[in-house]
C-alpha cells in the first residue's frame, strides 16, 4: 500500500483495530518526510517516530523533576526533620535514591523497551492485574492531577503579577488563577499534539530557564557564604534540634522524594527515543545527579539568608530570597517559577499521553486512546484524555486530600516495578542488557519503597488510606468485564471510527526497531 504521504495511505486504516491494521498493513515504510525511518505505516501498523535526542531527553526528565516545590516550598523536610543539617541530609539522600531507582528503570527500559514506563513492565513481568491497576490510578488520578496542581501554582504567579504591578500584595480572583492554569494547559496540549519535536523544544528552553534561575540562587548563596553568613549551617549547631521520632524521617524522605518527583519519565516515552540504548540511561545518569546537586546547593543558598523559623513560615521562599538579595532584580523569580511550572506541567502532559496510549494498545483501555495521528505522529486522543481530566481538576481547585491519600500508592507501584526487575533476572539472565546494575540496588530500592508505604500509614493512621486502597481496586470492576471477558459496547465502534475520522487517527503497533535488533546483535 502507499506510504503515509500517500492521499489514501492512512484512511484505509480508519474504523479498523490495531490488529486489523497489522494484519492489513504492507508496503515499505516512509516517515513523515520520506524517509524510511521513525513513525511510518508499515506491515505492523502506524508506530511511534524516533526523535528525541539525548538534549530533549536531559531536559525531559529536569525539566519534569523541577516544578515549582524548590522555589514555593522546600520546607516539607526541614519540618519534619526540626534541623537544618538533617534536612540537608534528607534532601542529598533522596537525591541518591532516586538515581538508584533510575537506574534500575534504565536497566528495565533497555530489556523491555517500550514506551510506558512502570506499565510496560508490571505487564511484562507480574501480569495484566497489576498493569491494568496502574495505569488506572495513574490515568485517572496521579498524573492529570499533578498536572492540574502545577497549572495552578503557574496561575496563581501570573495572576499575582497582573493584579500587584504596584508591589502590593491584595488577594487575586480565584476564577482568575483557574483560567490562566486552563489557558496553559489547553496551550500544552496544543503544543503536544501537534509536534513531538515542538513539545520537546519547548522543554528544552523552559528547562534551561528554571535551571537559570537555580544558578542565580546558588551564586547568591555562595557570595553569602564568602561573607561569612554561615550561622544556620555550621555544625553541631546545625544539627542540635534534631528530631527523635524515627518515623519523621519517613515522613522527611517522603517528603523531599515528592520533589524529586519525575525521575522516571523518560521511562515513558522509550519508543519515541533515538538510540535508547545509550541514550535513556546516559540522560538518566546525567540528570538526576545535576537535580540532586542543584537541590542541595540551593537549599544551602537558602539558608545563608533565612533562619529555619523564617523558611518555615514563608509562602514562597524563593520569592523571599529573591527580595532580600536581589533588590530591583526580585522579579525575575516570580517569572522564572511560571517559567519552571509551565515546563513541569508540559513534560507531564507529554508522558501521560504516552501511559495512557500504551495502555490502550494493550486492551486495557478504549481502542481510540491507542491511536496516533497519521502524519504528526503524536498520541492525539491519548493527550485529549489526559488534558481534559486535568481541566476538570481544575474546577474544584481543592483534591489534595484525594491526591495525598493516593499518592502514598505512587511507592507501592515504584516497589512492585523493582519487584519487576527482580523477576526478569531469574527468569530471563541471559538477556541482552546494555546496562545492569548490582542486584543489591533494586533490593535497596525495595525495601525503601516498602518503608516509605507503610510509614505514612503508622505515623498518622487514617481511614482516608483504606478509601485510596479501595479507590485502586475499584479497578478491578472495569477489569474484569471489559479485559478479562473482552466485553465491547456495541456503539463504542461507531465512536471509535468517528474520532478517528475527526483527528486523522490510526490504529498504533509496537514493534523493535532495526537499531534495537542490531544492538542485540553486537
Amino acid at each position: 500500500m502507499s506510504t503515509v504521504r500517500d492521499k489514501d495511505g492512512p484512511a484505509k486504516y480508519f474504523g479498523m483495530t490495531a490488529t486489523e491494521a497489522e494484519r492489513d498493513g504492507k508496503g515499505e515504510s516512509h516517515s513523515q518526510d520520506g524517509s524510511k525511518h521513525g513513525g511510518k505505516i508499515s506491515s505492523k501498523g502506524m508506530e511511534l517516530k524516533r526523535q528525541v535526542g539525548l538534549i530533549s531527553a536531559i531536559a525531559m526528565i529536569v525539566g519534569t523533576m523541577i516544578g515549582s516545590g524548590i522555589f514555593v516550598s522546600p520546607k516539607g523536610v526541614l519540618r519534619q526533620t526540626e534541623s537544618v543539617g538533617m534536612s540537608l541530609i534528607v534532601w542529598m539522600l533522596c537525591g541518591v535514591l532516586s538515581i538508584t531507582g533510575a537506574l534500575c528503570y534504565a536497566e528495565l527500559g533497555t530489556v523491555i523497551p517500550k514506551s510506558g514506563g512502570e506499565y510496560s513492565y508490571l505487564l511484562d513481568t507480574l501480569g495484566p492485574i497489576p498493569a491494568f491497576l496502574f495505569s488506572w490510578i495513574s490515568t485517572i488520578v496521579i498524573q492529570p492531577s499533578g498536572v492540574s496542581a502545577v497549572t495552578l501554582t503557574f496561575g496563581a504567579y501570573v495572576s499575582q503579577a497582573l493584579f500587584n504591578t504596584d508591589g502590593g500584595d491584595c488577594d487575586t480572583p480565584t476564577i482568575t488563577t483557574k483560567l490562566f492554569a486552563a489557558v496553559a494547559i489547553l496551550l500544552i496540549l496544543f503544543i503536544n499534539c501537534a509536534s513531538v519535536k515542538w513539545a520537546t523544544s519547548v522543554q528544552v528552553v523552559f528547562t534551561a530557564a528554571k535551571v537559570l534561575a537555580l544558578v542565580i540562587i546558588i551564586i547568591v548563596g555562595v557570595v553569602k557564604l564568602c561573607q561569612g553568613e554561615v550561622s544556620n549551617l555550621t555544625p553541631p549547631e546545625s544539627f542540635a534540634s534534631s528530631t527523635n521520632e524515627p518515623f519523621a524521617y519517613g515522613v522527611a524522605f517522603y517528603q523531599g522524594l515528592w520533589a524529586y518527583g519525575g525521575w522516571n519519565q523518560l521511562n515513558y516515552m522509550t519508543e519515541e527515543l533515538v538510540n535508547p540504548y545509550r541514550n535513556l540511561p546516559l540522560a538518566i545518569m546525567i540528570s538526576i545527579p545535576l537535580v540532586t546537586l542543584l537541590y542541595l546547593l540551593v537549599n544551602i543558598s537558602y539558608f545563608t539568608v533565612m533562619t529555619p523559623a523564617e523558611l518555615l513560615s514563608s509562602n514562597a521562599v524563593a520569592v523571599t530570597f529573591a527580595n532580600r538579595t536581589l533588590g530591583p532584580m526580585a522579579w525575575i523569580i516570580p517569572f522564572f517559577v511560571c517559567c519552571s511550572t509551565f515546563g513541569a506541567a508540559n513534560g507531564s502532559v507529554f508522558c501521560a499521553g504516552r501511559l495512557a496510549f500504551v495502555s490502550a494498545r494493550e486492551g486495557h483501555t478504549v481502542k481510540v486512546l491507542s491511536m496516533v495521528h497519521v502524519r504528526r505522529y503524536t498520541p492525539i486522543p491519548a493527550l485529549l484524555f489526559q488534558a481534559s481530566i486535568a481541566l476538570l481538576m481544575i474546577i474544584p481547585g481543592d483534591f489534595d486530600t484525594l491526591v495525598n491519600y493516593l499518592s502514598f500508592t505512587a511507592w507501592t507501584f515504584f516497589g512492585l516495578t523493582m519487584v519487576s526487575l527482580l523477576v526478569l533476572r531469574y527468569k530471563r539472565p541471559d538477556v541482552h542488557r546494555p546496562i545492569k546494575v548490582p542486584i543489591v540496588i533494586p533490593i535497596i530500592v525495595l525495601i525503601a519503597s516498602v518503608y516509605l508505604v507503610v510509614t505514612p500509614v503508622i505515623d498518622k493512621p487514617a481511614l482516608e488510606y483504606l478509601f485510596a486502597v479501595l479507590f485502586i481496586l475499584a479497578g478491578l470492576v472495569l477489569y474484569v468485564p471489559f479485559v478479562y471477558f473482552k466485553l465491547e459496547l456495541p456503539f463504542m465502534k461507531h465512536i471509535t471510527v468517528f474520532c478517528q475520522m475527526l483527528m486523522k487517527v490510526a490504529p498504533a503497533r509496537y514493534f523493535k526497531s532495526p537499531e534495537i535488533e542490531a544492538e542485540k546483535s553486537t
